[in-house]
């Protein structure tokens, strides 16, 4: 049985939440805090990443203390591509651009709002964002035309809610408690 064929427990999910807002984090001090000992925390970490549940450890920085003034998400539409024409565009997305100016930090597939793709990005100034869009005007895959983008100044001041995973996590924990 796979974790898609099953919900996740109560405690995994909590396990998930913790590790979420903190991932450095030892075993010891998350059993401390979900109430369990530590060995049951070490074997459910580990089930939960042979499952896939937890597929990374990462740190989310201030982008814009990194260099970065710019997050662009871009709504784009596909032509319609079959199975190789798909596979082949996601290589380009991803191997093409790693020598690039812009960092993708998502490219994914979905549905919303007459488009079936978005791009998350991160750019350095807007002459970097300007040449990714150039970029995408290459690709024969996509209808560039119909492209749309918002552009988030990552050194305003006003910030709403900045990304981050805890609070996330905090919407993980209240479905656990349900």
């Amino acid at each position: 049985m796979t974790t898609t064929d099953r919900k996740l427990k109560r405690i995994e999910l909590r396990l998930v939440a913790e590790l979420m807002k903190n991932s450095r984090k030892s075993d010891r001090e998350l059993a401390k805090i979900l109430g369990i000992s530590q060995p049951t925390v070490t074997r459910i970490r580990n089930k939960l990443e042979r499952e896939g549940v937890i597929r990374e450890y990462t740190a989310i920085p201030d982008f814009s203390k990194l260099g970065y003034e710019i997050l662009a998400i871009i709504l784009a539409l596909s032509k319609s591509l079959d199975k190789n024409q798909a596979e082949k565009a996601r290589k380009i997305l991803l191997e093409d651009a790693k020598d690039k100016v812009f960092g993708f930090i998502m490219v994914e597939r979905g549905i919303g709002s007459g488009f079936d793709g978005v791009i998350v990005s991160l750019h350095r100034d807007y002459t970097s964002f300007q040449q990714l869009m150039t970029w995408l005007r290459q690709l024969d895959f996509l209808e560039i035309e119909k492209t749309q983008f918002f552009l988030v100044d990552l050194n305003e001041t006003v910030r709403y809610r900045p990304l981050t995973l805890s609070a996330i996590a905090r919407h993980i924990e209240q479905q656990a408690e349900k």
